[in-house]
């Protein structure tokens, strides 16, 4: 039995269409399966949750962005128990690019129903003050965090995703957040032992695959099976410069220039000096100044190319 999770909303809508593309495959395949429909935000939650609430082993298959993805692994009752299919429909889709899944959606569909490679992938955790979210991709504190709750609102979003150019959304809001953030002094402190204190921080992201925010590779080095998170510092940079590496960061290439540190990690403290936006796999959570970081002691299955 497959469960497929669709969010229709999905990139303006895509979701649905998506869905409807790929049922009569299905049908006329004879596939055992059951679909559910998301509602509103953190419905994929609800749903896995109620899913795996049993002992058994379920194969789910998430039709959505990388939100919805987000939401069904906070879902998961045991990481143990859960197959995960994944076709994209989301404005980013960096869970997809991290795993080199197939963007066409029968293409995607054909690899999960016969699927090439079951690799294991971290999970990563956030805690803050209210609560601990898993996170798949990558979670962030600072400007990267701002862009996400910026588009998660932003009606040039929608208008931009129904003409399939959604990825420009994140440029455009990164560009006016850049024009007005003022960077913050920080410390982060890598597995309690290394503690580094920084007086200009944009943001710092923690990543489990090499992309964020529609294919920029910040930690390119970021292998979602290792144990470690990678981390991301850009800091004590005038704002032109960071215009500038904007674009050598969709190739790795940003990591040469001063003001961009590499680190990794299993747990990560990161301590700001005011509160700061932050975000779990796109997913706006607030401001915060405190956050403790880690990757779960179990793995989860993915359907992979």
């Amino acid at each position: 039995m497959y469960y497929f999770i669709v969010n229709p909303n999905a990139r303006s809508g895509l979701g649905k269409s998506i869905w409807f593309q790929i049922e009569p495959i299905l049908k006329d395949a004879h596939v055992e399966y059951q679909v559910l429909f998301t509602k509103y935000r953190n419905h994929a939650t609800k749903i896995t949750r109620s899913l795996t609430s049993d002992s058994q082993t379920h194969t789910i298959i998430v039709l959505g962005g990388d939100g919805t993805v987000n939401e069904v692994i906070n879902g998961i009752s045991d990481l143990d128990k859960v197959i995960l299919g994944y076709i994209p429909a989301g404005s980013s889709n960096d869970f997809a690019r991290g795993f080199h899944l197939p963007t066409n959606p029968e293409s995607a569909l054909q690899n999960i129903l016969h699927p090439v490679r079951i690799r294991q992938m971290d999970v990563g955790i956030l805690k803050d003050q209210k609560e601990s979210r898993r996170f798949a991709v990558s979670t962030g504190l600072g400007f990267d965090a701002a862009i996400c709750h910026l588009a998660m609102v932003s009606k040039l979003k929608v208008f931009l995703n129904k003409i399939h150019l959604g990825k420009l959304t994140y440029i455009g809001i990164a560009l006016h957040q850049l024009l007005f953030c003022r960077p913050v002094k920080m410390t982060l402190t890598i597995d309690q032992q290394c503690s580094l204190t920084f007086d200009k921080v944009y943001f710092t992201a923690v990543m489990n695959h090499p992309y964020e925010g529609g294919g920029f590779q910040f930690c390119p080095n970021a292998r979602t099976d290792d144990g470690l998170l990678d981390i991301i510092v850009v800091s004590d940079l005038p704002k032109w410069k960071i215009l500038l590496l904007f674009p050598t960061a969709y190739r790795g290439m940003h990591t040469h220039f001063k003001g961009i540190h590499i680190f990794q990690g299993r747990k990560i403290l990161l301590d700001s000096r005011q509160s700061l936006s932050v975000h779990t796999d796109g997913e706006p959570l607030g401001l915060q100044q405190h956050v403790e970081i880690t990757t779960s002691n179990k793995q989860l299955r993915i359907i992979s190319l």
